[in-house]
C-alpha cells in the first residue's frame, strides 16, 4: 500500500492476498473514527472476522477514544471478533504524547495484539495486516494434527485430525 494522506471520509479497498497457497480477499473500510459513518461502522461490526483500530501516537484523544470503539465493538460485533490495536505515526518521535507501553498496556487489558507503524515510511504496516489475516484465518481454519495410521490392510497414511490435541500440529496455512 502506498502512504497516503490522513483519511477524512468513510473508504473502502479489497486487497488481495495469498497465503499457503490460498487466495484471500481482504475488504478494508476506514471511517477515520468520524462519528458521521456511526450507522455504517455498526453494521459492518456485525460481519467483521477482524478489526483494526488505529490510534494516532502524536494526538492524545485518537488514544482515549480506543476505549470507546471497544465498548462499541462489544456491542456491535460478534464476540469472537479478532481485533488489533495499531499505533501509527511511530517516525515522529519528537512530537509523540503515546508511549509505547501505554499501547501495549491498553492492547494487553483487552487481550489484544499491539503494532506499532509508521504510514508514512510503511514501517510494520504489512505486519499488522499479516497479524490480523493470520490471527482470523487460525480462527476460521484452525491448526490441523497429522497423523500416521494403519489402513485396514497394514499400511501407514496420514490423517489429518482438526482441532486434535497432539505435539505435531500443522496451522492450516
Amino acid at each position: 500500500m502506498e502512504p497516503s494522506s490522513p483519511s477524512t471520509t468513510a473508504f473502502a479497498l479489497s486487497r488481495n492476498t495469498r497465503r499457503c497457497g490460498k487466495k484471500i480477499k481482504l475488504q478494508i473500510w476506514d471511517t477515520a473514527g468520524q462519528e458521521r459513518f456511526h450507522t455504517i461502522t455498526t453494521a459492518y461490526y456485525r460481519g467483521a472476522l477482524g478489526i483494526m483500530m488505529v490510534y494516532d501516537v502524536t494526538k492524545e484523544k485518537t488514544f482515549h477514544n480506543i476505549s470507546k470503539w471497544m465498548r462499541k465493538i462489544e456491542e456491535n460485533a460478534n464476540e469472537d471478533v479478532e481485533r488489533i490495536l495499531v499505533a501509527n505515526k511511530c517516525d515522529l518521535v519528537s512530537q509523540r504524547q503515546i508511549t509505547k507501553e501505554r499501547g501495549e498496556t491498553l492492547a494487553k487489558n483487552h487481550g489484544i495484539r499491539h503494532v506499532e507503524t509508521s504510514a508514512l515510511s510503511s514501517d510494520n504496516i504489512d505486519h499488522a495486516f499479516t497479524l490480523l489475516t493470520q490471527d482470523i484465518l487460525n480462527k476460521v481454519c484452525p491448526p490441523v494434527r497429522e497423523e500416521n495410521v494403519k489402513n485396514g490392510k497394514g499400511k501407514k497414511k496420514k490423517v489429518n485430525l482438526k482441532g486434535s490435541a497432539g505435539s505435531h500440529h500443522k496451522s492450516c496455512c
